[in-house]
């Protein structure tokens, strides 16, 4: 080993606190990136899930959604490529078409263990993950929406359809049963970050029902660590459609309160024309950074290129991503251990 190899190596093992916040595949694509930065990475994960393979299971077991939990292992795992396609692997027949099998492992290391958290740990172990991944509780909670016009419906993977035909947007998402005990290992992990990070991610069905969660919101606040907001490349249809990047923080701050963000992340490289065009066809949009309006909410903006140039989709590049959050840390952050 050489003295610069060894060097990058005790960087790592000594890299700063990372916890990151969110769900769905914007924290997983993130993780990618940022386990190459640090070993010392946590991965907070909403389980308001109802849809999917995810729905099944915790329909037929009552057990919590396994799949945003799958997704941020597979992605900080450390094992050989036929292991990572054999997790995200979905079955197309039978009464197991579209469950992935990542899914399927969980749900029984969760039969295995007495609680829910025990079997991410474990599953953890198997897959020799970078850091750690957290399910924001261990409780049985659902995600019920409320929109502009007083419709309410109770479901995550009802509000996209619901938001659809109410045409107003949302006002307010709450979980049912209201504020479950946050684990509290997922409570010192914020409280102890050196960077805290939420999102990128579904602004109402991804990132605040975290913050939903008895004692996150106040973790945050009251962490010493640099506070960023990881925007959103592009609206999203049945959720976000219309929305500024002002409106994301809002709806932050409505649902979390003040003092849960430092900095925004967001992104300044132009978005194909192509695939702008097929995400217009889908009532989506580039999301806009409207400067004006986030000065007078106080806030301040850091925008670098972030959305990848090879993708078919508008979606972070990890590498971009993670470049830029470590540069931001830099600037902002405590560098005490890099020197």
């Amino acid at each position: 080993m050489t003295e610069e190899t060894g060097n990058a190596g005790l960087r790592w093992e000594q890299g700063p606190r990372v916890t990151a916040i969110g769900g769905g595949t914007g924290l997983s694509t993130m993780l990618r990136g940022l386990k190459s930065w640090t070993k010392n990475l946590t991965a907070i994960v909403t389980v308001a899930d109802d849809g999917g393979g995810s729905g099944m299971l915790r329909h037929d077991l009552g057990m919590p959604p396994p799949g945003d939990i799958r997704n941020c292992m597979q992605a900080l795992a450390n094992v050989e490529p036929i292991m990572e396609q054999l997790l995200g692997y979905r079955f197309s027949e039978g009464r197991l078409a579209g469950q992935a099998f990542g899914n399927l492992l969980l749900a029984a290391l969760n039969g295995i263990y007495d609680t829910f958290d025990q079997a991410v740990a474990g599953m953890s172990h198997v897959l020799a993950i970078t850091g750690q991944v957290l399910p924001v509780t261990n409780e049985d909670v659902a995600l019920e929406a409320e929109f502009e016009n007083g419709a309410r419906v109770l479901g995550e993977s009802r509000i996209f359809q619901c938001k659809k035909r109410q045409d107003c947007r949302i006002r307010r998402v709450r979980l049912v049963p209201g504020r479950p005990k946050a684990l509290p290992d997922t409570l010192r992990a914020i409280r102890e970050a050196d960077l805290v990070l939420l999102g990128p991610g579904s602004l109402y069905t991804s990132i605040i029902p975290n913050l939903l969660v008895d004692g996150v919101a106040d973790a945050i606040r009251e962490s010493d660590g640099l506070k960023v907001y990881v925007s959103n490349i592009m609206t999203q249809e049945g959720e976000t459609e219309g929305y500024t990047l002002s409106d994301h923080l809002e709806a932050l701050t409505a649902h979390g309160g003040e003092g849960l963000i430092d900095v925004v992340l967001a992104n300044s490289r132009p978005v194909a024309p192509e695939v702008a065009d097929r995400y217009r066809r889908e009532d989506a949009a580039p999301l806009a950074v409207d400067r004006e309006r986030l000065a007078e909410l106080g806030v301040e903006v850091v925008e670098r290129p972030l959305v990848s140039e090879t993708s078919e989709f508008a979606r972070h590049d990890p590498a971009c991503l993670t470049r830029a959050i470590v540069e931001l840390y830099q600037e902002r952050g405590d560098m005490r251990i890099f020197r």
